[in-house]
């Protein structure tokens, strides 16, 4: 019933998208790391115009740049870093607040893999991953089998490594017309997305100044599905929290 709301076209919010695989893997208890299951199941359609673009793009390592440059589309923030680091190439990710934890992350880095999988003949595995919270040996198992690497626990970033020479291999659907196409709407969409933040940061100065108005009040009214969100894009805006520009507006 929860999923009979979003159409396959939308974009569900990454709150309900977290909520939505809770309850799934709610469903399959008893499964070691059902989250790996999931995000194998992820398919370019389901990350809109952001899946496509990577689809048409060049090679792996342009699908890779062009997923670092809009993955705002997808997360609402830009996160992923990209570095090459010797002969390998790493992407990495900070701590973010996700009431999931791990099982996040595993579905995420799981669908980016089995991503590479698709468009690779052949493809070897990753040359290591990394997570921030550790599990158990039978869940570490699963996902060193699921992965066929080494993988890391406690780490400070989700990481996964290749071969540097990944980044030259060619996709299977690129093309090049229809790649400029979906990235000039890319960009217009995050223009889009830029507008609306400053917007929101405009009216969220205003709903601060008015004590009638909780932060919650002010979270729903700005578009936001929870407090924790606005309070999140709050901070990514001005480097405060709300309450606390709050107390000093209010105090003058």
């Amino acid at each position: 019933m929860a999923l009979a709301r979003w159409a396959s076209r939308d974009n569900v919010p990454v709150p309900v998208w977290r909520d939505l695989l809770s309850r799934g893997l709610a469903l399959v208890p008893g499964r070691v790391a059902p989250e790996l299951d999931v995000g194998a199941c992820v398919l370019p359609g389901h990350v809109g115009v952001l899946g496509y673009l990577v689809l048409a793009s060049d090679t792996l390592g342009e699908a890779m740049m062009a997923y670092q440059r809009y993955e705002t589309l997808f997360y609402g923030t830009r996160l992923a870093e990209i570095e090459v680091i010797g002969d390998q190439v790493e992407m990495r990710w900070p701590p973010s607040d996700n009431e999931l934890g791990q099982q996040v992350d595993g579905a995420a880095i799981a669908a980016l893999v089995t991503f590479m999988r698709r468009q690779i003949d052949r493809a070897p595995p990753p040359v290591a991953v990394s997570f921030l919270e550790s599990v158990e040996s039978e869940t570490a198992g699963a996902y060193e089998t699921f992965f066929g690497c080494p993988v890391t626990w406690n780490d400070s970033h989700v990481r996964v490594r290749f071969p540097l020479h990944y980044l030259d291999l060619p996709m299977p659907r690129r093309d090049p017309t229809l790649r400029e196409l979906l990235d000039r709407q890319a960009r217009y969409q995050f223009s889009w997305q830029q507008w609306l933040d400053r917007s929101r940061e405009q009216l969220a100065r205003q709903y601060l100044a008015d004590p009638s108005l909780t932060l919650t009040d002010i979270a729903l009214l700005l578009g936001f599905s929870e407090q924790s969100s606005f309070t999140r894009a709050y901070r990514r805006w001005t480097g405060n929290s709300p309450g606390r520009d709050r107390r000093q507006w209010l105090s003058d």
